[in-house]
């Protein structure tokens, strides 16, 4: 049993519920008999944080994001919502000291972390997960800093971790795993996925136990990569997200260069983020090689609409209404 969890490690909510999903395995065995593999997965709370961090204790003063925070916890103030996490936080045997000190981006925290998985494993990955959160919320260290970074890597078996920063590795796949939690429907730090069901928040450790022993009994064959990269492809231009799209079929339109599903959801989402030239080439091809598939025609002739190119398209607009009249 593979559990990822997709969370911001700049979410108090994340170290609280790594907590307590420590505790909800404890003694728990997957179904084929070895404990379970937790995986973590990168998820952005501040996708504007800045890359230079900035002192948390002169924003939170700020009137406008006391405001904003007031979504985080409607009944409690911002400074009582920071007690309660503090208190939880505490009973989770977390501190003695707690709270971030700097608001800064974490997307270099989840380079490091997804370069510990592809170096190490999970067991790597897990150690420099606790690293960067204990440095973040006990330490009050900031962990945009590259010599922050570079010290929780060396204390957690990874000294290759800050090298690896510094040369810029890992910057597309975190990009690309952004692109398929939000495909996949992740939507709040941290959730636990496991066999395509999810748990949102820092649950009791009990429902943690439970949900995980529900999605060991539902276990179902896991999909081909490619078909589960086709298919948050889909999610994301139909979240209105063709950039997003294009930069999950990228690899297979490479390696599939002739498949003409993936080639005419290619088409799909070029048409859609107004790449028309590239729509067109492809719509063009995908017409010549089968004249009757109405679809390829309805788009093709909605791309040369949006050229400019109306006498053209009037011939494909028409048989793909005689084919489709829905289309009409």
């Amino acid at each position: 049993m593979r559990i990822e969890i997709w969370a911001d490690v700049v979410c108090p909510w994340t170290y609280v519920g790594k907590r307590r999903l420590e505790r909800a395995l404890t003694g728990f065995t997957a179904p084929e008999g070895r404990a379970p593999e937790t995986v973590w997965r990168p998820y952005r709370i501040d996708p504007t944080a800045p890359a230079e961090a900035e002192p948390l204790d002169e924003l939170l003063r700020d009137p406008l994001v006391d405001t904003a925070l007031r979504a985080c916890a409607p009944d409690l103030t911002p400074a009582e919502n920071r007690v309660r996490v503090a208190e939880i936080a505490e009973a989770e045997g977390l501190g003695p000291r707690w709270g971030a000190a700097w608001r800064v981006s974490s997307h270099d925290a989840h380079r490091l972390l997804t370069l510990a998985l592809e170096s190490g494993g999970p067991g790597l990955q897990g150690a420099v997960a606790e690293g960067v959160l204990r440095a973040h919320f006990v330490e009050a260290a900031d962990i945009g800093a590259a010599e922050v970074l570079d010290r929780v890597a060396r204390e957690a078996g990874f000294p290759e971790g800050g090298p690896l920063l510094r040369e810029g590795a890992g910057e597309e796949r975190v990009r690309e795993l952004l692109l398929r939690g939000r495909a996949v429907g992740v939507r709040t730090s941290p959730t636990l996925v496991v066999n395509g069901r999810a748990l949102e928040g820092a649950q009791h450790p009990d429902v943690i136990r439970d949900f995980l022993a529900g999605s060991a009994a539902h276990a179902t064959r896991r999909l081909p990569e490619e078909v589960e990269r086709f298919r948050q492809a889909e999610s994301l231009l139909g979240q209105g997200d063709p950039f997003g799209a294009l930069t999950l079929l990228r690899p297979m339109l490479d390696e599939y260069p002739s498949d003409r599903n993936v080639r005419l959801l290619a088409a799909r989402a070029y048409h859609r983020s107004a790449q028309l030239g590239r729509a067109l080439s492809v719509l063009e091809a995908l017409v010549e090689e089968a004249p009757d598939d109405a679809y390829a025609r309805l788009l093709l002739g909605r791309t040369l609409q949006r050229r400019g190119e109306r006498e053209r398209a009037e011939p494909h607009l028409r048989l793909a209404g005689v084919m489709v009249p829905a289309y009409v």
